[in-house]
């Protein structure tokens, strides 16, 4: 370095003297808005180095202050979210409630009218076993639970008990395979075997093709089972066609219809009854038209006559025969030639 300044020594000099030179001037030469030359070069070079340290400066701010503002509108959305979910459980805990003391208000009238006695159960689990379907109650031995005892709801039948243990015992419904029990079709009082088919309906089987049964007919248990009592319900046939040797019935079950939460199991069972069907055709009742006779299609209306021209003209011939003494039906003809025409209204 020191070699290189003493070899450009005289330029060294010189560069330096001329740079005093200007930077003199500069101090002494105002622009034409009355600012020094040296001030307007200085901010000149310093105006964007400020400009991007102002800029970084605001980014980080902003950034900083964008962060906190959505940590806290996080945390509202948080207890916006909780307060959501809990109103939600809220709702549901109080819509099972209504459910529940409706079911169990239909379970008192159904037992206040049956003639059964039986026991209300509730449902507290299905099986593990993929190939049944069962479901357990927390009604045992204890409570006079016994194997083999009808399950039903007011809506229809249910299953049949299978296993008893001291406080629980397991059911098997009337949609799994191997269960099977003697129903009757309301109308045509035609008897088969409801049998299971491991879905949300059931079958009726041994029905011959020449027995009637209709879509949309009702089937109640029919007693031969010795599991139900006779006249209560099990659902209605939602398809009805004929097979290579017997009819192919298939039941909706009226007893799954509101859920099983609660179900009754039929500790002294009693038969009952077959409900007659509706009669098709039935006559329709027609009240008799009113007296006054000022009344259109039941409506009174005062001051009004309901008469026309043609009612007009049989009254006239009716007061000119009896004038004349005349009874209708029987002797001449009255003498009509002098009855007078009836005027236009």
């Amino acid at each position: 370095m020191d070699l290189l300044l003493r070899r450009f020594r005289n330029l060294t000099v010189l560069i330096a003297a001329v740079l005093a030179q200007l930077i003199l001037l500069s101090y002494q030469i105002k622009s034409n808005q009355d600012v020094r030359l040296i001030r307007l070069w200085a901010v000149s070079t310093v105006t964007p180095a400020m400009r991007m340290v102002e800029g970084a400066r605001s980014g980080v701010v902003h950034f900083f202050r964008n962060y906190f503002l959505l940590l806290h509108v996080r945390e509202e959305n948080e207890q916006l979210r909780a307060e959501a979910d809990r109103v939600k459980l809220e709702n549901y805990y109080l819509r099972t409630q209504l459910d529940t003391a409706e079911s169990g208000k239909a379970l008192a009238i159904f037992q206040a009218q049956s003639k059964s006695k039986t026991l209300p159960a509730r449902v507290i689990g299905n099986t593990t076993d993929t190939t049944a379907r069962e479901f357990q109650v927390d009604r045992g031995a204890n409570d006079g639970v016994r194997r083999g005892m009808a399950v039903i709801t007011p809506s229809g039948i249910v299953g049949k008990v299978t296993n008893v243990y001291p406080n629980a015992a397991f059911v098997l419904e009337i949609t799994d395979p191997t269960f099977a029990a003697g129903v009757v079709s309301q109308k045509g009082k035609v008897r088969g075997i409801l049998r299971g088919q491991g879905s949300g309906t059931v079958m009726v089987g041994n029905v011959q093709n020449e027995q009637n049964v209709e879509n949309g007919e009702w089937f109640f248990t029919s007693g031969d089972d010795r599991i139900f009592p006779k006249g209560l319900p099990a659902g209605t046939a939602t398809a009805v066609r004929s097979g290579k040797q017997q009819k192919e019935i298939y039941l909706s079950p009226s007893g799954f219809e509101n859920g099983l939460e609660v179900v009754l199991i039929v500790t002294e069972g009693q038969h009952a009854p077959i409900p007659e069907a509706p009669l098709p055709n039935q006559p329709v009742v027609i009240q008799p038209p009113p007296d006054d006779a000022g009344s259109v299609k039941g409506l009174a209306i005062p001051g009004a006559t309901l008469s026309t021209d043609a009612d007009r003209l049989k009254q006239q011939y009716k007061d000119h025969g009896t004038s004349q003494n005349h009874v209708y039906g029987s002797g001449p003809v009255p003498n009509f030639t002098q009855l007078k025409q009836v005027p236009q209204q």
